[in-house]
């Protein structure tokens, strides 16, 4: 009898944000080593084994998919995308797949988070974890792994820049830490200086 594999896993790249530390250039297109930084993210968390991808525009949305190459994406547009992260989380819990069994949650602003640590994520989902985030240091991270049966509750909870927050703190004693600060590094990049630092990189 063949065994029949598990659905993977997808991933939901928040890509929405204006950049208005950046001169309001849409973060999706900021420049990382001459292409659109969505599309580093969208290639980190297919490296590190997410499928399908689900790219969340907002700002610029019509002019992203036309200056970044994301084939096989399924890309949302988050009208609302100005109310802050929360509504871009919505935006993508709602278009999962019908049997995602969990969902990867990835920023486009985290150019140092690495294929490894969704890697490790993953595995923490497969050995049992409903709730998981990269760990650096002992503090929580990006990405984040969250577990079908708590999709509703994170849309609930997704207002304003929370994003998750509101669930992860309401199921603290849940959540799996994954060290990830031997593969990764957990900054943002939300000022001029980030990136041109992230460009000598």
């Amino acid at each position: 009898m063949t065994e029949v594999e598990p659905p993977t896993v997808p991933a939901l790249v928040l890509a929405a944000g204006g950049g208005r530390r950046l001169g309001g250039r849409p973060k999706a297109l900021l420049p990382l080593r001459g292409r659109p930084l969505v599309e580093h993210a969208v290639r980190t968390v297919r490296e590190g084994g997410c499928g399908p991808v689900l790219v969340v525009l907002g700002a610029e949305r019509e002019r992203v998919p036309a200056a970044a190459d994301l084939t096989g994406c399924t890309v949302l547009a988050n009208p609302d995308w100005a109310e802050g992260m929360g509504s871009s989380l919505r935006t993508g819990l709602a278009a999962l797949p019908p049997d995602a069994p969990a969902v990867l949650v990835a920023l486009v602003d985290t150019p140092g988070v690495t294929p490894a640590a969704v890697a490790r994520l993953l595995a923490a989902h497969r050995a049992g974890a409903e709730l998981a985030a990269a760990g650096y240091a002992g503090r929580r991270g990006h990405p984040v792994l969250i577990g079908a049966r708590h999709f509703a509750e994170a849309a609930a909870g997704a207002t304003g820049d929370a994003g998750a927050r509101a669930l992860l703190a309401a199921h603290r004693s849940e959540l799996l830490l994954v060290e990830c600060g031997d593969v990764a590094v957990p900054d943002d990049l939300d000022t001029p200086e980030d990136l041109a630092r992230w460009q000598l990189g």
